[in-house]
């Protein structure tokens, strides 16, 4: 919790994560004043606790502030369960849910609209149907490329997940992941072969984004239970143009959110 400028009590989140090392500072790492405290030694094997200098050891903070209660269920840890959703239960469970929650994405209209983020976007497609904008996600700090992360936003905002593609939106589906991949390779030299190029289900936002991530890299959420190969949405859709209106998804849920609960009391 935080005192506000008002003196009122408000909730904030702030994540502390290590960021990956740089290939470039190894050898000064293990140079510069460092301390070492030896835990174990066994035979050609051994084990330290190692103290960096301040100047390398960088902690990435993002804060999310004030935080909604959403905000802060989201964050803590809890038991995950696997949903099996049909197109009925989509229809009579999980719409009606998303069409009953107030999911602010007005942070992302911001950034299609350049009223925040302009100087962070790598690639733009204005085509107000088929266009998109190509930013760097916030889990990403650009000072390198082992977890490198990129998001996608389409212009279009009837497009909540997933669930709404049709062979209609293949033009733009095919824009984001190529010109998606040339943008990346020419501002970072990273091939489409080591991009994992991805959409969630279900999605954190109601807005649809693809996902660009560094093949080497564990990004949070690229599991099988929730990531969706961009090509094999493009490749689904083109042999069935309602293909993700007839089949059955599986997703996680955590056991505090009210999707849950849902399918639960709907058996």
């Amino acid at each position: 919790q935080v005192t506000g400028p008002s003196g009122e009590v408000m909730n904030a989140v702030v994540l502390l994560e290590k960021t990956p090392f740089q290939e470039e500072k190894i050898s000064e790492l293990l140079k510069k004043h460092m301390k070492l405290e030896l835990q174990m030694r066994n035979d050609i094997y051994s084990t330290y606790h190692l103290y960096p200098p301040p100047e390398l050891s960088e902690l990435k903070a993002t804060v999310v502030y004030p935080a909604t209660e959403k905000h802060l269920q989201k964050y803590l840890r809890q038991e995950v369960h696997l949903v099996r959703e049909t197109w009925e239960d989509y229809r009579n469970i999980t719409l009606p849910f998303i069409q009953s929650q107030s999911f602010s994405i007005q942070w992302v209209y911001n950034i299609l609209e350049k009223k925040a983020e302009a100087d962070r976007i790598i690639h733009e497609n204005p085509d107000p149907c088929n266009g998109f904008v190509l930013v760097p996600d916030f889990k990403w700090n650009q000072n390198q490329l082992d977890d490198l992360y990129l998001i996608a936003l389409v212009h279009r905002r009837d497009i909540k997940s997933l669930r709404d593609l049709t062979a209609e939106h293949l033009p733009l589906l095919r824009n984001v992941l190529q010109e998606g991949k040339e943008a990346v390779v020419k501002r970072f030299g990273v091939p489409g072969s080591q991009l994992r190029i991805y959409l969630h289900y279900q999605p954190s936002y109601y807005h649809l984004h693809v996902h660009f991530t560094a093949l080497s890299y564990d990004a949070p959420g690229s599991s099988v239970e929730r990531a969706h190969l961009l090509a094999d949405v493009i490749d689904n859709l083109a042999m069935d143009a309602a293909y993700y209106q007839k089949r059955a998804l599986t997703f996680p849920l955590r056991a505090d959110e009210p999707l849950l609960k849902r399918f639960q009391e709907a058996g």
